[in-house]
């Protein structure tokens, strides 16, 4: 049978903006988003926009090497790549969301109307209407704020509103899924103990998941002569189902989040 192959590389596209994105800023999201559901008594979570706390975010990373040292996306380390990449990864994908984390107990007198002080990002990723599964991901706390109540009260806000079913009432709105996983580098001990601290089941290991960018240090050496220069990673994967979530992980949550009240 004859046939051809006329596949060319499409020319790679570069958004009509720049790093601060589109204006006015659309956060671009197909599932829905009730930001009264998504705040704690400690601290609240709203869309992260760059021309509002991209300068914040960054002046409070002194280190950005050691503070991205477990991910596998290239170039973060830099602010107009971290922004044009976070663009590309999450903006663009309607099913993906990237929030600023707002700890109400701190003031910032330089944004008093942020309502407190920016305390880093997490992330809504890839939302499947299909699988009912989401994952969290880009949880990067500032310096500041690691190891105080703040990523529990992140990891714990946008797990109830998850699991909390749309129609439970109008004072509670929720999406309804029925899995939210999570990914690590598994050397990250401190992400991993936080998601085991929040319910979450490891799962197992997805080995040579990532190519990392050349230089990374925290990486597996690869086979001599491989297509690639950069090292290998593998990604650790938990996670919590809605039967986990009925059956304890619901309480579990709730406990942590008042412990760290």
């Amino acid at each position: 049978m004859a046939y051809v192959n006329a596949y060319q590389p499409p020319p790679p596209v570069k958004p009509a903006y720049g790093p601060h994105g589109p204006v006015p800023y659309d956060i671009n999201v197909a599932f829905p988003l009730d930001f009264t559901q998504l705040e704690s008594p400690r601290l609240k979570l709203t869309p992260f926009v760059p021309s509002i706390h991209a300068a914040k975010y960054h002046a409070e990373i002194s280190d950005p090497v050691h503070f991205y040292r477990y991910y596998p996306f290239p170039g973060i380390e830099d602010p107009e790549s971290y922004l044009l990449f976070m663009d590309s990864f999450v903006r663009q994908n309607t099913y993906s969301v990237l929030f600023a984390i707002i700890d109400k107990t701190t003031p910032d007198p330089d944004y008093p109307e942020w309502g407190g002080k920016l305390a880093g990002t997490i992330a809504l990723l890839n939302h499947s209407p299909t699988n009912l599964s989401v994952e969290i991901g880009v949880l990067c706390i500032l310096p500041e704020f690691q190891r105080t109540h703040v990523a529990t009260h992140a990891v714990g806000t946008l797990l109830k509103y998850c699991f909390t079913m749309p129609s439970t009432s109008q004072s509670e709105f929720g999406l309804g899924l029925r899995r939210v996983h999570w990914y690590a580098h598994p050397d990250n001990e401190p992400s991993l103990r936080l998601a085991a601290r929040m319910g979450l089941k490891r799962e197992g290991t997805l080995r040579w998941a990532w190519v990392l960018p050349a230089g990374k240090v925290l990486g597996k050496t690869p086979r001599k002569n491989d297509m690639l220069a950069g090292p290998g990673r593998d990604t650790a994967i938990m996670a919590v189902s809605w039967e986990d979530w009925e059956d304890g992980a619901s309480e579990i949550v709730t406990t942590q989040m008042a412990r760290m009240e």
